[in-house]
């Protein structure tokens, strides 16, 4: 009678282990990633600070609101509704219209050598996006209003606010804890559900894309 032969239970345990360990790996490479993409999005919302501050310092005078950009650096200076060189960065955030403010303020912290990127506004790169591919923007917060999302009655305070779209809830609760109160509707951090008027989403779903602004 010819003799069967199979693995034996050492032989299965090793495979077993080698399993594990190859999805310990996985999972672990996963939560490297994760963690990167959560550290460069925060790096966005810190730069856009280091450019105002930057800008004022070498020019006297905020990017995008700059009246003598063309002198300063060949930038294009604003033709907006507005005021130019009245301190306030108007247009929205996610504006695409290059003659606003809000559009224009990454040509001039890019001209003053402040940010890398493109300065030709017609460069199809030319607006910035996060790790995972959302557009990133800066306006002033008197811009919120209340058919806006973050209306000013919700409390948010201060001159300016950074907007990052399309940040996964897991991730918006990362940055929110790193940079403020780790509440996605208190502090100077909101998450919200863009194109909804809100004062913030508490607690952001993980697998929800959000808006995240971040006022200073």
């Amino acid at each position: 009678m010819k003799k069967q032969s199979g693995f034996t239970l050492i032989e299965l345990a090793i495979v077993l282990v080698i399993i594990g360990l190859l999805l310990g790996g996985v999972l672990k490479g996963q939560e490297l990633i994760n963690s990167a993409k959560v550290k460069n999005m925060a790096s966005d919302f810190k730069n856009v600070q280091v450019y105002i501050y930057g800008y004022q310092d070498k020019y006297k005078a905020l990017p995008g609101d700059d009246r003598a950009a063309n002198a300063n650096h060949g930038g294009t200076n604003a033709t907006t509704d507005g005021t130019v060189g009245n301190g306030v960065i108007e247009g929205a955030w996610d504006s695409t219209t290059v003659t606003q403010e809000s559009a224009l303020f990454w040509q001039h912290v890019r001209l003053a050598g402040l940010a890398s990127g493109p300065t030709n506004t017609a460069d199809a790169n030319y607006f910035p996006t996060n790790a995972d591919g959302g557009r990133i923007g800066v306006q002033s917060v008197s811009g919120f209003t209340a058919v806006t999302v973050l209306p000013t009655a919700g409390g948010i305070s201060g001159a300016y606010a950074v907007c990052s779209n399309g940040i996964l809830g897991k991730f918006a609760k990362q940055l929110d804890t790193t940079l403020d109160d780790g509440n996605g509707s208190t502090g100077s951090m909101r998450i919200v559900v863009n194109g909804t008027p809100s004062i913030g989403v508490a607690a952001p779903v993980d697998s929800t894309p959000y808006l995240v602004c971040l006022a200073f």
